[in-house]
């Protein structure tokens, strides 16, 4: 099989077009909206108090990602839970979810897992995403949270919330979680992207996602 060339179309169709900061408005996301209906991107994510999306504002092949647990993952499984069923019900087509990075540190997989497997039983058929925060793993312990990530449901392995003292993607833990995961999961390469090269140097290691705000300068690059 012939694998698509790395050009404009092909990024845009696998980038979350992203605004998460704190301070974001209503109206911040109808302008990523549109922005994302513009661009042709694979989805928006944004944080679960702004949903629902304004109506009408995104067109319907444009998923709509929640983040859950966010950005320490350091709630527990009923309110991760809680919060995922409530971002479903009010839109949310994708979950990106944050593990117990205290529990991944300490060794303890199987709080790890409870986790997960939490949100997962409420998520129905909404694509769910799993942050690892690779920067604040070992090389052993982010194949093990990768390992224990599909186990316990999870459609995609991401590598970062972008809001961690460790940083963002690398190219390093981008390739170690798509050997992990072998293609039975997406890889998702999150925080830190903003350039062409960025995005390009993370799908040839492996990522079939990227999570970026800096959408439209990416794609400016491969024009």
């Amino acid at each position: 099989m012939t694998t698509p060339p790395i050009d404009r179309a092909r990024v845009a169709a696998m980038i979350d077009h992203t605004v998460l900061r704190p301070e974001t408005t209503v109206a911040e996301v109808a302008d990523l909206c549109a922005e994302a209906n513009e661009l042709r991107v694979a989805a928006i994510c944004i944080s679960p108090s702004l949903l629902p999306v304004p109506a009408g504002a995104l067109d319907d092949a444009i998923a709509v990602a929640a983040v859950c647990g966010f950005p320490s993952g350091a709630h527990t499984p009923d309110v991760k839970a809680a919060e995922a069923a409530r971002a479903v019900a009010d839109g949310a087509t994708e979950i990106d979810m944050v593990i117990d990075l205290g529990a991944a540190t300490a060794g303890d997989w199987d709080r790890v897992a409870r986790g997960i497997e939490a949100v997962r039983a409420v998520t129905g058929g909404a694509v769910l995403k799993v942050i690892v925060e690779s920067g604040a793993l070992d090389d052993d312990a982010l194949v093990k949270a990768c390992e224990v990530s599909e186990a316990a449901g999870a459609d995609f392995v991401k590598t970062s919330t972008g809001f961690h003292p460790t940083g963002g993607a690398t190219v390093h833990a981008v390739a170690l979680m798509a050997a992990t995961v072998g293609g039975r999961l997406g890889v998702k390469a999150s925080g830190g992207i903003r350039t062409a090269d960025d995005a390009i140097a993370m799908i040839e290691a492996g990522a079939t996602r990227i999570g970026a705000s800096k959408t439209r300068e990416i794609l400016a690059g491969l024009e």
